[in-house]
């Protein structure tokens, strides 16, 4: 078994209520330095090259030589394309060093993109085939990461429009942070309360 199928929903729901109501008391507790954060991290090259290295050298670990001990505990069969794991393996280091070197604008975004890529797979292998409706919270949160982070890989200036449009009216900045507060108290109630055995 691959060790994302070890993860429990009960877990995977926890840390994402842990994350969605952090992330929105945050929004609502520090406004201006959040908004501020917000709008200064699409050209913030120290978060980039941290956040693309992470996402990288995690899709890397899924693609390790089985002879690596625990560092292969991540490999993944990849059916089809094993054959081009050895390829993946040359390609990924390479394309870490070119990305970092030559893109400079929105690299950040387009970090974070391969991230929330990366992410979005355990969340929906904890809920894969579970028996309360009640899991479909995670995979739901799971797919929409999964469409932004495309958008955020292939088109980031949309991250900026998006931050643009979420902190121009204070209203419109505290509902959103509502939203997903109570998008993380569901979460949590319903990680306490149905999965525990899951």
């Amino acid at each position: 078994m691959h060790p994302y199928e070890n993860i429990s929903l009960f877990t995977s729901g926890l840390l994402l209520a842990i994350w969605l109501i952090g992330t929105h008391l945050l929004m609502l507790l520090k406004p201006v330095a959040t908004r501020s954060f917000l709008t200064k991290f699409p050209r913030n090259q120290i978060a980039g090259q941290i956040l693309l290295a992470v996402g990288l050298v995690w899709f890397w670990l899924l693609v390790a030589p089985e002879s690596m001990g625990k560092l292969s505990a991540l490999a993944m069969d990849l059916g089809e394309f094993n054959k081009a794991k050895w390829l993946l393996r040359i390609l990924v280091p390479v394309a870490l060093v070119s990305v970092v070197i030559s893109v400079k604008d929105f690299l950040a975004v387009r970090a974070l993109g391969v991230v929330g890529l990366m992410v979005a797979s355990p969340l929906l292998e904890s809920a894969f085939l579970k028996d309360p409706g009640s899991r479909l919270l995670v995979p739901i949160y799971a797919y929409a990461l999964l469409t932004a982070s495309m958008f955020w890989v292939g088109m980031p200036y949309l991250f900026r429009d998006a931050v643009t449009w979420a902190t121009a009216n204070t209203k419109r900045w505290n509902l959103l942070a509502i939203i997903g507060l109570g998008y993380g108290v569901a979460t949590l109630v319903c990680a306490f309360a149905f999965w525990r055995a899951y």
